[in-house]
């Protein structure tokens, strides 16, 4: 047990279950229907570790999850002092970020937590205690904030390339057009979807089951605008099908063609007597020649591997099939299986396993694939590579065209804390 606690609570605080913490935490995330940041993760995974003062590495090489960085450094102290001190807002009405012009509440994002937390704790074979379940909605919440923030972020960003630098009244029109338009579609489309997904007919009755599972009619309805707006804006900011030029692909291929060699292939006939199975080296040369004379006397090496070959392949006649210069455990083998001549039986050749004969039945030599067999698959790497750029493009241009206030702004780059005038609006006493 912990004794004192690390996060200042005292000798009377809580205790954690540590395994009993990372099984429910890791539920956690095959529970949530929105993925934990990479960078949060680990924080999760490792919390019971972390505050009992034992090393990362007792739990994450058998952690599922991602990898990298910030996996192998896990969480700091100040990480999870932290999460536990802000935890999840109480009151509703409380501000969690503001991007550009629109505000994040609390309440927007808290029945969604909850409901995460209840299928949590529904799927836990014990239940967790109170500083647990405090822990996990404070994860739920700030992945579910971060998600919001760039949903608002692309929605600000469609609207500003629309106005661009415009007043304020041409901005609000512009907005009030685009969500209408945005209201229609989620009438026509989302709307039938969910009374089907629920088997109701009324919107009261959709209400209901959203409510069920932490959301709410308006609550999807909002979502959905907000998602419809940032589609808008990937779709006109970023192509779906960008031009790849011949010359482009030309230069991919030359600069990469040490990816396109080819090695050298070989098919072969074997026979093989182990000196395991045969009883000794002595025993394995007699066996190895008895086979030799009988397939050249007899004709078939194959027939005479089914029935007398130690190698794995003897059931099928010691056939080897297209196999790589340099990928056999025995370098003696494959020296000799690339340089016989094609269609002869070998002489007999020794190695660690035993004594072997081999024939030669094919053979490709090394080279380089043509670039016309390569064509399509660099077009296409070198679209994802254009998509992925003009992604980071947008990404950082949004970054610095949309100013962005977040409790958890380490989260999101070129954020920034609340200030405490943007926390005041939020306070019931703000007006006095």
């Amino acid at each position: 047990m912990w004794g004192k606690c690390r996060a200042g609570h005292g000798n009377n605080c809580e205790k954690f279950d540590s395994v009993r913490l990372v099984a429910v935490v890791l539920g956690c995330r095959f529970a949530m229907s929105v993925p934990i940041p990479n960078r949060l993760y680990p924080i999760v995974v490792l919390l019971a570790f972390s505050l009992m003062g034992r090393g990362s590495n007792v739990i994450w090489s058998q952690a599922p999850g991602p990898q990298g960085a910030a996996a192998n450094q896990g969480p700091t102290q100040e990480e999870v002092e932290r999460a536990l001190e802000i935890g999840v807002p109480e009151d509703p009405a409380a501000i969690v970020a503001v991007v550009g012009e629109s505000r994040i509440l609390a309440g927007d994002l808290v029945p969604r937590v909850d409901a995460r937390v209840k299928e949590i704790v529904a799927r836990a074979k014990q239940p967790p205690s109170e500083v647990e379940i405090k822990y996990i909605r404070s994860v739920i919440f700030r992945s579910l904030l971060n998600q919001s923030i760039q949903l608002k972020i692309l929605r600000e960003s469609f609207l500003l390339s629309q106005v661009a630098t415009q007043t304020a009244d041409k901005r609000r029109d512009a907005e009030r057009k685009l969500e209408s338009r945005a209201v229609q579609m989620f009438q026509e489309s989302e709307l039938p979807r969910l009374l089907k997904k629920y088997n109701v007919v009324t919107v009261s009755e959709v209400d209901q089951k959203l409510r069920e599972n932490g959301g709410s009619y308006e609550s999807s309805r909002l979502d959905f605008i907000d998602q419809m707006l940032a589609h808008l804006y990937r779709s006109e900011a970023i192509p779906r099908d960008p031009n790849v030029t011949l010359a482009e692909i030309r230069n991919y291929y030359d600069d990469n063609i040490h990816q396109y060699q080819i090695k050298a292939q070989s098919r072969w006939e074997q026979l093989t007597a182990s000196f395991e199975k045969s009883g000794g080296r002595d025993q394995a040369i007699e066996l190895i020649n008895a086979m030799g004379r009988e397939a050249y006397f007899g004709g078939s090496m194959q027939a005479v591997a089914k029935l007398k070959s130690h190698e794995p392949f003897a059931a099928r006649g010691g056939v080897h099939d297209w196999t790589a210069r340099g990928s056999l455990a025995s370098s003696v083998l494959d020296e000799q299986i690339f340089t016989l001549p094609i269609g002869v039986m070998s002489e007999v050749i020794e190695d660690d396993v035993g004594m072997h004969i081999v024939r030669v039945l094919e053979r490709k030599p090394a080279g380089v694939k043509s670039i016309s067999d390569l064509q399509e698959e660099i077009r296409e790497k070198l679209k994802q590579e254009k998509i992925e750029a003009a992604i980071q493009k947008v990404t950082s241009e949004m970054t610095l065209r949309v100013a962005v206030w977040s409790i958890y702004h380490e989260d999101i780059a070129g954020a920034l804390p609340l200030s405490e005038t943007q926390l005041a609006r939020s306070r019931p006493d703000a007006s006095k």
